[in-house]
């Protein structure tokens, strides 16, 4: 060995050593200042990347020096034939080690800051698992010299025929993903359909809805028809709601009365009845002159939608009652007939 070849092996060695020690002092900043500033920062995004890359960094810098110093220490070919495809390997393995542990990362905080986002995390997290690990593994081979042409092209023809195959799975998935991130719905929301459907949502999941209905029973709904669908969510943007009941009373009626008669009963029922707002004024609007009555809106105040169906039933009751004691007309369809004479 002569001496041009024991300097330049020390000088490889010496490469090697700086990355190495370089790689220790950049583990050192990542373990107190970058984990300590992450934890004062309000998102979390910061601590899962932080903590994501920490070993895969470590890795690459070791990784890449070993490359630099033996590419500088010129080794015999037969020995670098399989060493250099082994270090990029290992550098490719450790950044999709790393990318794989941030995108799980952040799938799992969307589910955590989205709760109704839950149900579909794990299918999400595989789904960027395999991405990230199938465009890592042929960018690997890119740096091999392996070409990835017939490989792309057998995905691509692979690809769109399972998309063609899982059309609706894949569309009722993203509408999932949709509905979930949007949170115009939620577990636990009443809803009215489109179709005339109306229940309680039990579970958002990642291809279908579920909603139980007022006779209990399930109704499983796809998320694409969902998500395409006008729907009316009682539970938003608070549960408690106004309860509209329609009443006609008699053309010689006192209205004034009427008013009073009926906003009495309303005030009582509202405070007696469970699910009814106790401290809501509840008000009348006469709005039509009808063929045989004056009709008009009676606005009560219910605390969520189901309530509605008790406090709607004693109100009627109640104010039919009361109307027989004041002599107040509820009059029945009326017709005049004129008969012509010859």
């Amino acid at each position: 060995m002569t001496l041009a070849e024991i300097v330049r092996y020390l000088i490889a060695l010496l490469i090697f050593l700086a990355f190495l020690a370089a790689s220790q002092v950049l583990k050192f900043i990542i373990g107190t200042y970058a984990t300590k500033f992450a934890k004062k920062t309000k998102t979390k995004i910061d601590d899962i990347v932080i903590s994501a890359v920490r070993i895969p960094i470590l890795i690459t810098f070791v990784t890449g020096g070993a490359y630099i110093a033996l590419r500088y220490a010129e080794i015999p070919s037969e020995i670098g034939g399989w060493v250099f495809p082994l270090l990029l390997l290992s550098m490719g393995v450790a950044i999709i080690f790393g990318a794989m542990r941030i995108m799980s990362g952040l799938v799992t905080y969307l589910g955590e800051k989205y709760p109704g986002m839950r149900p579909a995390v794990p299918a999400l997290r595989n789904v960027m698992n395999v991405t990230v690990l199938a465009v890592g593994l042929m960018t690997i081979m890119a740096w091999l010299g392996i070409s990835i042409v017939p490989i792309l092209t057998a995905f691509g023809v692979a690809g769109l025929a399972v998309a063609l195959a899982l059309r609706g799975t894949l569309e009722n998935f993203f509408a999932g993903l949709h509905i979930m991130m949007e949170r115009s719905i939620q577990p636990g929301d009443f809803i009215k359909l489109e179709s005339g459907e109306e229940g309680e949502i039990v579970d958002i999941g990642w291809r279908t809805t579920r909603v139980r209905m007022l006779p209990n029973n399930i109704v499983v709904i796809p998320n694409s028809k969902l998500a395409s669908s006008t729907i009316t969510n009682y539970s938003k943007p608070e549960k408690e709601m106004s309860c509209l009941v329609q009443v006609g009373v008699h053309y010689d009626s006192d209205l004034r009365k009427v008013e009073k008669v009926t906003i009495e009963v309303a005030k009582e029922v509202l405070k007696e009845i469970e699910g009814g707002v106790p401290e809501f004024e509840p008000f009348i609007r006469y709005h039509t002159f009808g063929d045989f009555s004056i009709n008009f809106t009676v606005i009560l105040r219910v605390k969520e939608f189901v309530n509605k169906y008790l406090v709607v039933h004693e109100f009627i009751k109640r104010l039919h009652e009361r109307y027989a004691k004041e002599g107040i007309v509820i009059p029945y369809p009326i017709r005049t007939v004129h008969l012509k004479k010859k």
